[in-house]
Parts: C-alpha cells; structure tokens; sequence
C-alpha cells in the first residue's frame, strides 16, 4: 500500500478534501494508496478533529517546543521526519502546513513531498498572495501544487486551478474562490501522481 501522510498547521480544509475524494473516488483500490496518518505543528489545529473522526492516525510535533534547541527549526524537522517515517510514507503532503522546512528534510522526501500554494506560480511566491495579486491589478489568481524543493514555492508544478479576479474584489473574496478551486485540485493532481507511482 502506498502511504500518504498529510501535514497541516490549521482547519485541514484542502486535507479533508483529499480524504474524502481518496474514499469517493476508492484510491485504495485504484492506486493500492491511502491516506494513513496527519500531522500538525500546532495541537489547537482543527483538521485534527477532523483526521481523528476519520479514523486517522493524528499527531502532533509542536514546534514550539524546539524553540530553546541550537537550531530550532532542524531539531523540529528532525522530530516531524521520526514521526512521518513511522508510516513509511510514499508520499507527504503539505495542505496549510505553516513551516518553512530545512533543506535536509526537504532532500529526506525528495520527488515524493508536495506542496499547494495560493497563486499562480511563480507569481506572487510567500504570503499574503491574494492582496499581492489585487495592488498588481491581476485579472486572474488561483493555486498551484508543486513539488517541494528547498526553494520556498519554486519547486516543479504539477497543476494549477485559474480564478478570475472580479470587480469589487477583497482578498476575502478572492481567496474563497480560490479556496473552493483548492480542492478540486489538490487531491486531483495527488490521484495523477499515485497512478504514475
């Protein structure tokens, strides 16, 4: 069976849509994957609820709780790869997961750690896209799944959902629409993937 271990930081929003379409769409059988286990960088998250509901295993590695290490953020990655391996992932998946991760661990899943991002890459990489893309005058937003790479947001793409900007738009606004875009496309691009593996 392959693997799938999905981390977030938050509601788990595009993660409980991959769950649900990897049941609708029966992954297991199809592609002999599962979704096996999530994980969160903050106990408060509350995709947890949701993953646990599910019958998924759900941890937490809170990386608070590196904060007195040497380097902070390679003890957390080193604790969160520990956690992830227990369950021999084929692939990691990055649904709203807040870190910025360290080139070792980005190296550890290399080829198998994917990532969405809420723009159009390569425009607008980092935070706050939505704004970013209204103070340009975008007619088009949207979100892109990508393979990571130890460059933030620059990694191979592997699919992109388009939006239209409309007029009158907020980064509220926008950024629902994408949202609802979100979820078609990640667990899409995620079902391509595993058909190739």
């Amino acid at each position: 069976m392959k693997n799938i271990v999905i981390l977030i930081s938050g509601g788990g929003s595009n993660m409980a849509a991959i769950v649900r379409a990897s049941l609708r769409d029966d992954w297991a059988r199809r592609f002999g994957a599962k979704v096996v286990a999530v994980v969160s960088n903050k106990a408060t998250a509350g995709g947890l609820d949701f993953a646990r509901a599910q019958g998924l295993a759900a941890e937490v590695v809170e990386h608070k709780a590196f904060a007195d290490a040497v380097d902070p953020r390679a003890a957390f990655d080193a604790q969160l790869a520990q956690v992830i391996d227990r369950y021999e992932p084929a692939l990691v998946v990055l649904a709203g997961f807040m870190r910025i991760l360290t080139p070792g661990f980005v190296e550890r899943y290399a080829g198998r750690m994917v990532n969405i991002h809420p723009s159009l890459l390569p425009a607008f990489a980092g935070l706050n896209t939505y704004q970013r893309a209204l103070d340009a005058g975008c007619c088009f937003a949207g979100a892109t799944v990508h393979q990571v790479t130890a460059e933030l947001d620059h990694g191979p793409i592997l699919g992109q959902a388009v939006v239209p900007v409309l007029p009158g738009d907020t980064a509220q606004t926008l950024a629902a629409r994408v949202l609802t875009q979100e979820h078609l496309l990640y667990p899409r691009v995620i079902a391509n993937l595993l058909q190739k593996m």
